[in-house]
């Protein structure tokens, strides 16, 4: 009995064909071959004879089930997780992540693949597989996750009340048509052939060569870009520095960006708004950093306002989320080789909201461990907000 045009026509169907249909199927051609089709049938399919048997049933009579099932309900071969009532118990308690300090966690300091739980849920006893535990993974709720970075320690009970005073102060200024600027520094970046997180089409077989290890090149360095986000005309301004990250620096950005766009964009300007983040260069508790403002305001005639983000708050400064996120993109594929590539990188980033970046390379040394008298705080002409006067001050110009 030939079998082989059987098993053509059902290769061609099987991607098409649920349980029940493939039953069918198969009792059918049975069916037409008569005695003997049941073996030659499930020789070409693969399908077991007593299948086709139950197959052959049904054709012959009345339908056993709702056109919408393939099976009678509790058919078909029990599960491992059904048949074994600690599996799936046994299985979370080695990826629960309070187990991480447990000394006596046998998988405490490996990776929790899917074949290291299998063995060590074999260990215990149980009959499983890594794709078993694939399944019961995901229908207990599991998926792969990498970390997200969302702990910034304990909230601020006056977190949201600066939110708003930071708002408020903003609408103002750019109701008067007065400058506000968001502030910050990026985290140094390694200049040589170092690798970054990304990729980009190149030729098929070339990719772009970079340093095995990420070991600091004295030459030619590291580079600080400091950004200046101009919020009322979607504007930026970035220093690239290539010494510290000091108070001095930050200040020398903000008037880098005064001088060579700020006055012109705001000729009758009389203040100026500064939103910070809380720490670094440009914290509020950072005594050179006022000192330096007050050295700016005194140069210009400017009145400086600044208004600090709450702790554990700096994704919310404007400069993040607006300047330096699209700069990250556009050079997290090749190596920043050399500080004309971080310039030229950063001064072409582009967005379709009309966003421009201008910068500069500043070639200045900002020594860290200046320290800064009573004597000279006590000289500042700083007048600080009745609410968290800490991070809301406004440095006036000194008389001549």
């Amino acid at each position: 009995m030939d079998s082989a045009p059987i098993k053509k026509r059902y290769e061609a169907l099987k991607p098409h064909l649920d349980e029940r249909v493939k039953r069918l199927f198969a009792a059918a051609e049975a069916l037409a071959l008569g005695r003997g089709g049941i073996v030659a049938v499930s020789n070409a399919t693969g399908i077991s004879r007593n299948v086709i048997a139950r197959g052959i049933e049904e054709i012959r009579s009345q339908p056993s089930l709702p056109k919408k099932r393939v099976r009678k309900r509790g058919g078909g071969r029990k599960r491992t997780a059904d048949k074994d009532p600690t599996l799936k118990s046994d299985l979370e308690a080695l990826i629960e992540p309070a187990t991480r300090g447990d000394p006596d966690s046998s998988l405490r300091w490996t990776c929790k693949s899917l074949r290291k739980l299998a063995e060590e849920l074999q260990g215990k006893g149980h009959r499983t597989s890594h794709r078993m535990v694939g399944e019961l993974l995901k229908e207990m709720g599991y998926s792969l996750q990498g970390s997200k970075k969302t702990l910034e320690g304990s909230s601020h009970p006056d977190r949201n009340a600066q939110f708003e005073h930071i708002h408020h102060t903003v609408g103002i200024f750019q109701g008067n048509g007065q400058p506000v600027v968001s502030v910050d520094t990026k985290k140094k970046e390694l200049v040589g052939r170092f690798g970054n997180n990304g990729k980009e089409y190149r030729p098929k077989g070339r990719p772009e060569k970079v340093n095995v290890h990420d070991f600091k090149d004295p030459e030619p360095g590291g580079a600080s870009p400091c950004g200046v986000y101009d919020l009322n005309h979607d504007v930026g301004w970035v220093n690239a520095g290539i010494d510290n990250d000091t108070s001095s620096f930050a200040a020398a950005s903000i008037r880098g960006w005064w001088l060579t766009m700020g006055r012109k964009l705001y000729p009758r300007a009389k203040e100026l708004l500064i939103a910070a983040d809380s720490g670094g260069g440009n914290g509020y508790r950072v005594r050179l950093w006022k000192i330096e403002l007050q050295k700016f305001a005194n140069e210009t005639g400017l009145s400086i306002t600044v208004h600090h983000f709450p702790p554990g708050t700096s994704k919310w400064n404007k400069i993040e989320h607006r300047l330096f996120s699209f700069i990250s993109q556009d050079w997290r594929s090749g190596p920043l080789v050399n500080h004309e590539v971080i310039v030229n990188l950063i001064a072409a980033t582009k967005t379709r909201s009309g966003l421009e970046v201008h910068c500069q390379l500043d070639n200045n040394s900002y020594p860290k461990g200046v320290k800064i008298s009573d004597k000279e705080v006590k000289a500042l002409n700083i007048k600080r907000d009745d609410f968290y006067g800490e991070w809301n001050y406004t440095i006036d110009p000194l008389p001549p």
